[in-house]
C-alpha cells in the first residue's frame, strides 16, 4: 500500500499537518525533514511565540478562535501545556503611523467581537510598572495573549502523529518534487517516495522546490534575530506579572515574560536583513543585541543587563507579506504554506487547515485571503509590503 499524503518538513507546519492528517480514516502518512525531528534550526527553533487575538487585519483575527480551539485540542490529547496566558499589550506612541497601526488592531478585534481595554500611559505604568513611557504612549490590553511553547507543540505534534502511524524520515533532504495529475513523487538522497497527495511546509527552503511546484512569485528571506537579557529583576517579568506585548513605534518591537530561559527575550520585527536561503546563520550577532539593549534601556529599564543569549529564525514572505495557504491551482492535491514570519502561533489551526483541504477538497475556515489566485501573487508588478 502507497502513501496517501506525503509531508515535506516537519517543523511546527509539518508535524501539526501530519498530525492532523492521521486524524482522517484511511489515511497513510509519511513526513521527510531535512534535519533531526524536533529540532533547533527550522522556523521552529526556540521556545516562544506571541499568540493573540490582536492582529492587524480581520484575515487573521477571524481564525484566532479556532486556532485557540486547536490548541486545547492537542493539549488535551498530548498532555501538554502549550499555551501559556499572560494578557496581550499592545503600545503606540502619539506618531500618526503608530496610532494607526494599533488602531488597526483594534478595530479588527471589534469587528470580530472580541472585547478589549484601552489603557492610557498612566494606566499601563499603574498596571505594569516595569515600562517607563512618556505620556504620549497609550495602550491596548487584550486578556486572551501569551505565548504559545513552540518546541513542545512540535513535539505535541510529532508524538502524536507516531502514535497514530506516521512514518517520519529525518536527516532526509528533498531535491526534487514530480507533480502529475492525481499523484506525486518526492525525490531524496534516500530514494523516491510516491503518494496520492503532499503538503510542502519547507518555510525559506520552499525556494528551492518552486519551480517543481509550478510557482513562481517572490519569495522574500529576511533573517531575524532574538535576544534573550539577564537582569537582577526577572522576578519582575514572570508570566504571573508581565505580559506578551508590541511596541508600535517607528520600528515595531515585541517581547515576552520570562519563560523557557531565565531571561527576557524580545526582537524586532522585520529588521530586513535580505537573503538567499543558502546564506541562513544560526547564531545572532551584537550589533542587533546592542540596538535591543537600547530599546530596554529606554523603555524596560530593569530588564536591560547583560545579553544571554541571541537566536535567529528566517521571515519567508510573499510579496504582501501574507500567509499563503491554498492548494495549486493546477494540483489540487497540492498544499502549500508559507508563514511570512508570523505563522507560529496558527501552527496547528494551519495544519488541520491543509489536511481538509487535501481530504476535503476545501476548508471550513476563511482562507481566502491567502490564496495563491490573490494579486500579490500572480501580479509581477505588485509593490512589497513587508510591515505589518
Amino acid at each position: 500500500m502507497g502513501y496517501t499524503h506525503i509531508v515535506i518538513g516537519a517543523g511546527a507546519i509539518g508535524s501539526a499537518a501530519a498530525y492532523w492528517l492521521s486524524q482522517r480514516p484511511g489515511t497513510r502518512v509519511l513526513v521527510v525533514e531535512q534535519f533531526d525531528l524536533v529540532n533547533t534550526l527550522n522556523s521552529s527553533g526556540d521556545v516562544s511565540r506571541i499568540i493573540r487575538h490582536a492582529y492587524h487585519s480581520t484575515d487573521y483575527t477571524k481564525l484566532t478562535p479556532a486556532m485557540f480551539e486547536a490548541w486545547r485540542e492537542v493539549e488535551e490529547r498530548s498532555g501538554l501545556q502549550l499555551y501559556v496566558k499572560t494578557g496581550g499589550l499592545d503600545l503606540a506612541t502619539s506618531a500618526e503611523s503608530s496610532l494607526a497601526e494599533l488602531n488597526a488592531y483594534r478595530s479588527a478585534l471589534a469587528a470580530e467581537g472580541i472585547p478589549f481595554e484601552d489603557l492610557t500611559a498612566s494606566e499601563i505604568r499603574t498596571r505594569y510598572p516595569q515600562w517607563t513611557i512618556d505620556d504620549g504612549v497609550t495602550g491596548m490590553y487584550q486578556e486572551a495573549g501569551g505565548l504559545i511553547d513552540i518546541r513542545k507543540s512540535v513535539a505535541a505534534h510529532t508524538s502524536l502523529a507516531l502514535a497514530h502511524s506516521v512514518e517520519f524520515v529525518p536527516q532526509t533532504r528533498v531535491t526534487g518534487v514530480v507533480v502529475r495529475p492525481g499523484s506525486v513523487t518526492v525525490r531524496t538522497p534516500r530514494g523516491d517516495f510516491d503518494a496520492d497527495n503532499l503538503v510542502v511546509a519547507a518555510a525559506s527552503w520552499l525556494g528551492e522546490l518552486m519551480p517543481d511546484l509550478g510557482l513562481d512569485y517572490r519569495l522574500t528571506l529576511s533573517q531575524e534575530q532574538v535576544s534573550y537579557f539577564s537582569s537582577q529583576n526577572l522576578r519582575e517579568f514572570t508570566p504571573d506579572r508581565f505580559p506578551i506585548w508590541i511596541f508600535h513605534g517607528e520600528q515595531a518591537f515585541y517581547g515576552f515574560p520570562v519563560y523557557g530561559e531565565p531571561a527576557v527575550k524580545l526582537a524586532r520585527d522585520m529588521r530586513g536583513r535580505f537573503i538567499e536561503s543558502g546564506e541562513r546563520v544560526f547564531e545572532g550577532d551584537d550589533d542587533e543585541a546592542a540596538i535591543l539593549r537600547g530599546f530596554l534601556e529606554r523603555y524596560l529599564p530593569s530588564a536591560a543587563g547583560p545579553v544571554y543569549a541571541n537566536r535567529t529564525c528566517v521571515y519567508d514572505m510573499a510579496p504582501d507579506r501574507a500567509f499563503v495557504l491554498d492548494t495549486l491551482p493546477h494540483a489540487p492535491h497540492v498544499a502549500v504554506f508559507n508563514g511570512a514570519g508570523h505563522a507560529g502561533k496558527f501552527a496547528s489551526l494551519v495544519g488541520k487547515i491543509l489536511a481538509e483541504l487535501l481530504t476535503d477538497g476545501a476548508s471550513r475556515h476563511p482562507i481566502e485571503p491567502f490564496s495563491l489566485r490573490r494579486p500579490a501573487i500572480t501580479d509581477p508588478n505588485f509593490e512589497p509590503v513587508f510591515r505589518l
